[in-house]
């Protein structure tokens, strides 16, 4: 076991060298979405890997039908040292709209707003090239004072994150036997607040699913045919109306299985974070949850699976008043999953239920839009006990287990693809901006977050 007060001392000693090696990073203009900025995303690809050189990795680029992907690999202080994944993306959003930015988004800066804190400035530095580099930064951090990492590493940086991954699945099918480990690491979550670390176990799945009723073969006049003539407007909204009961409940046969009860050690755990309805809710002028009856709001946003109508239309909206029976009606539904809720049975048990409803000379189809597992890490994980014992001994507040309402699918194929379970750990802020003008990451962030992984590592090690 490796004495790491050292490491944290050169870690602190790096941070100026380490915040210049992050602002050339963030210089690059590795905008993915944008086929012009093509060759800048190769730069950022070469810039990590000539960097990740110099700390001893064998990396490389690694060329996709789209943008390439960085592979790197160092050997652990030991042959049978934990083999560790870890996974960040190089690609940054657009900047637009420009006129919004108050400095030049890829001129990165410090900037001091008071109160003791300073932010650092620009495109990426929260997501994901600030969060990436923490990693990066506490490898060499390890290696200045030890000489080696306490695990194998590798690393998978990819540049297409924010343009859907569409090389990506594709990739780690053809490299899976080299990619594969014993754990994952994601870096592209957030913490619970300024003090609060946080490791979430937990991300739920996706099924998505359009239908469309349709009724007579054309509009019909609501003078001549209404209360006669079937109207699939009526007949989808109730349809729609009829997927949860009066507790919240969904209504679907088999809907609940795989779904298990949050343990309550875990509940009460969240119960001290003090989020309430009021303040949850607050922030987008609402202020009773809905949902199932007798559950906080972070119970139902991260533990809890939903069925949630998306879009609903038909008929005449324009300007006006038409008077129409419309000839079809359509929707959008989402569910999130969680626990081992099968999405392929979700869908069946929705398209059945629906069919169920449809009078006999009305018709529905339907179309398919996506669907993904849950991803849950055991709650007693000794690798999820270790990162939060190591992240509370690096912040003022102990690390809490959350959960997350939405989807990582890198996570996910990582599980199905990889066989991996995936340790996410981020230190990220709800106010970070990402994805919006005048993006920002904490210099606490970055320079805690360092820290945080060199405790991390040593910890996984053991």
């Amino acid at each position: 076991m490796t004495d790491i007060t050292p490491v944290l001392a050169r870690a602190d000693e790096n941070l100026p060298s380490s915040l210049d090696k992050l602002f050339e990073l963030l210089r690059i203009k590795s905008i993915s979405t944008d086929p012009a900025f093509k060759g800048e995303c190769r730069k950022g690809a070469e810039w990590l890997t000539d960097y990740l050189g110099t700390l001893g990795f064998d990396a490389s680029v690694r060329d996709t039908p789209g943008h390439p992907m960085v592979v790197a690999h160092h050997a652990g202080a030991s042959a049978d040292a934990p083999h560790l994944l870890f996974y960040g993306h190089y690609d940054v959003q657009p900047v637009d709209p420009i006129e919004l930015w108050e400095n030049d988004p890829f001129e990165p800066a410090i900037k001091d707003v008071g109160n003791g804190r300073k932010i650092l400035t620009g495109r990426g530095t929260a997501d994901d090239k600030g969060q990436l580099m923490t990693f990066v930064e506490a490898c060499r951090a390890y290696k200045d004072v030890v000489g080696s990492l306490p695990c194998r590493i590798t690393i998978l940086f990819e540049g297409e994150e924010e343009s859907g991954s569409p090389s990506l699945k594709p990739f780690l099918e053809a490299n899976a036997d080299e990619l594969r480990a014993d754990y994952a690491l994601v870096c592209d979550t957030s913490m619970w607040d300024r003090d609060t670390p946080a490791v979430a176990s937990a991300l739920r799945g996706l099924v998505g699913e359009e239908i469309v009723v349709s009724a007579a073969d054309r509009d019909l006049h609501s003078g001549l045919f209404g209360g006669a003539a079937a109207n699939p407007i009526h007949i989808l909204t109730s349809i729609l109306a009829g997927l949860h009961d009066e507790t919240g409940r969904i209504t679907l046969d088999g809907f609940y299985d795989g779904v298990e009860e949050t343990p309550e050690n875990v509940k009460a755990s969240w119960e001290t974070l003090g989020t309430t309805a009021e303040s949850f809710l607050g922030e987008v002028g609402l202020s009773i949850p809905s949902g199932e009856k007798g559950r906080s709001v972070l119970e139902l946003t991260w533990a809890r699976p939903t069925a949630e109508i998306n879009g609903i239309w038909g008929g005449y909206t324009g300007e006006g008043f038409k008077t129409v029976i419309a000839a079809k009606a359509s929707a959008k539904v989402s569910f999130r999953l969680v626990g081992t809720q099968d999405p392929a049975a979700i869908r069946e048990s929705f398209r059945a239920y629906v069919r169920s409803n449809i009078p006999g000379d009305c018709s529905v189809e339907f179309h398919p839009h996506g669907g993904s597992p849950a991803i849950h890490l055991a709650y007693d994980s000794p690798a999820l006990t270790k990162a939060k014992t190591a992240l509370s001994d690096e912040w003022p507040k102990p690390a809490v287990v959350i959960g997350m309402g939405g989807s990582i699918p890198i996570v996910g194929d990582f599980q199905k693809m990889l066989g991996m379970e995936s340790l996410l750990v981020g230190f990220g802020l709800s106010d970070d901006r990402i994805h919006s003008p005048n993006e920002k990451y904490e210099l606490t962030s970055y320079h805690k977050g360092i820290r945080s992984w060199i405790r991390i590592l040593e910890a996984l090690a053991k």
